[in-house]
């Protein structure tokens, strides 16, 4: 996607537009004193009285000024073109400013604060190859979450594609005041995504310690890492080689299920895998999945259910029975999903 101009930018550049129009007018009228006066007055002199005289300072006219006309006919010029100048450049100025300097830190206020309301958000550290699918996932299923990453302009540049919309901090992931700006104390998951090991190491430990209940999941580029980084307290760890060997695989030997699951995710964005948890206190719990109206208000397809005890129950039984803290493993809409999540959360 095109980037797009910042307004900043384009007041700066009117602003060097009006700077570079009042230096002309100077210089100009300056020179055209000069040969009017017929070199009673020298260069410097002209373009001195064209700059005090455009800039609305004039202390006196040179001298003789008065027995010229074409003299005054041009100061007049001067003055009307240096008013017009000085006020062009001193609004783009503001401009600049209020849009600019000014608007920047009140637009990272407002954003903090909105940061700071969130309750049960992500946290995806890294805005390069890796955190750009996952921003463009998470946007796509409508998660709320924050983006942490030390390039300024690559947060803006993924900001101006969501139409404004990003929350971000800009700053070190692997900074415990950082994670804290992006409230991960109370996010629901961390994610990182960051090039090098170590530094998801490090945010993996930072994040444990700040928020031991996260789910937290992690980049890894060396299978020799892995171990570490579970240990330092990721729940999931995802190496892109291994998952690209695996899509390699699929595509070999199972290309029309590949092709389904692509056309599902890319074609069909609407359409998703989601797991919604029957809590404690959720009156389905103690009945059948046949007396949940799923198909009937949500159009969604149980594909499988993941049990208290980590079993998975594939294609289940609309007559099995449903404990407290059974994830319904769901297929359809969005929108589908929403509806069943408020569903099973009645009382």
């Amino acid at each position: 996607m095109a980037r797009n101009q910042r307004p900043m930018n384009v007041e700066l550049r009117r602003m060097l537009f009006a700077l570079s129009v009042f230096v002309t007018t100077v210089v100009i009228g300056g020179g055209v004193l000069c040969l009017l006066g017929s070199g009673r007055y020298s260069l410097g002199n002209t373009i001195y009285f064209a700059l005090i005289t455009a800039a609305s300072v004039g202390f006196a006219e040179l001298p003789g000024m008065a027995q010229r006309p074409e003299l005054r006919a041009v100061t007049s010029l001067l003055i009307v073109a240096g008013i017009g100048t000085i006020a062009f450049f001193q609004s783009t100025l503001t401009a600049l400013l209020v849009e600019g300097v000014i608007g920047e830190t009140f637009r990272r206020r407002r954003m903090q604060k909105r940061i700071d309301a969130l309750d049960g958000h992500l946290v995806v550290a890294g805005a390069g190859r890796t955190g750009r699918y996952i921003v463009e996932e998470l946007n796509a299923i409508g998660r709320a979450f924050v983006l942490i990453d030390k390039d300024e302009e690559v947060l803006r540049r993924v900001n101006d594609e969501l139409g404004g919309r990003l929350l971000y901090v800009i700053g070190d992931a692997t900074d415990d005041h950082t994670l804290l700006a992006a409230r991960v104390d109370r996010a629901e998951g961390v994610m990182a995504a960051l090039t090098e090991d170590p530094d998801n190491l490090f945010i993996v430990m930072s994040a444990r310690a700040l928020n031991p209940k996260a789910r937290i999941v992690s980049k890894v580029n060396q299978i020799e890492n892995e171990a570490k980084i579970q240990r330092a307290g990721a729940d999931q760890t995802i190496s892109p080689h291994r998952m690209g060997g695996l899509r390699m695989v699929s595509e070999l030997v199972r290309p029309k299920v590949t092709s389904f699951l692509d056309n599902m995710l890319r074609v069909t964005k609407n359409l998703r895998f989601e797991e919604v948890e029957l809590r404690e206190g959720c009156r389905y719990v103690g009945k059948t999945l046949r007396e949940i109206p799923i198909r009937q208000e949500t159009q969604l397809l149980v594909v499988a259910l993941h049990l208290p005890s980590e079993e998975y129950v594939y294609n289940p039984s609309p007559d099995h029975p449903l404990s407290a803290g059974t994830e319904l493993i769901v297929m359809g809409e969005i929108e589908g999903v929403e509806k069943l999540r408020e569903l099973v959360g009645r009382q």
